[in-house]
């Protein structure tokens, strides 16, 4: 009974150590999978049908917008905006300068094959809680969860 006893143990120890070892060969494939599912992107023809279909979408994005890629995050206020700008300027109600947030105002979590590496660096301005920049009529904006947090929690203080 003994060698039946040790037999089974040794059973599920080496199953336990397969598992383990599938975990971590596994895991980064899995972390992508499980951030993945809490995204969700789309694409619209203009600034209008991007704010009609997702109420997410800023209200500071000109309704004459073309070409709007959304990316947002499910779990969090994390968001990637980009949007060519008929006029090629910053939309009404958004300011130029980042004073005070230093060089990169906003980390990028969030990730897009349409929204270019290291953008947070080239930051021209706000829009709303959004930092955004310009290439030519190209609009990229983004926002971070976390530090969009922290700005209502000092909003909220500061009114009581």
């Amino acid at each position: 009974m003994k060698g039946i006893v040790s037999k089974v143990a040794l059973g599920v120890a080496g199953t336990g150590m397969a598992v383990a070892v599938a975990a971590v060969a596994i895991g980064p494939r899995v972390s992508e999978w499980y951030d993945g599912r809490h995204q969700e992107q789309a694409s619209y023809d203009s600034g209008s049908q991007a704010k009609a279909e997702r109420r997410s979408v800023p209200a500071w994005l000109p309704d004459n917008a073309s070409s709007v890629k959304y990316l947002m995050s499910t779990t969090g206020d994390d968001r990637l905006l980009r949007a060519t700008l008929p006029e090629g300027r910053l939309p009404a109600g958004c300011s130029t300068g980042v004073s005070g947030r230093g060089p990169h105002p906003l980390p990028v979590s969030l990730k897009a094959g349409w929204f270019p590496e290291g953008v947070a660096a080239k930051a021209v301005g706000t829009c709303g809680h959004y930092n955004v920049t310009l290439t030519g009529n190209q609009l990229y904006a983004w926002q971070d969860g976390a530090t969009l947090q922290a700005a209502l929690r000092a909003e909220h203080v500061a009114k009581h």
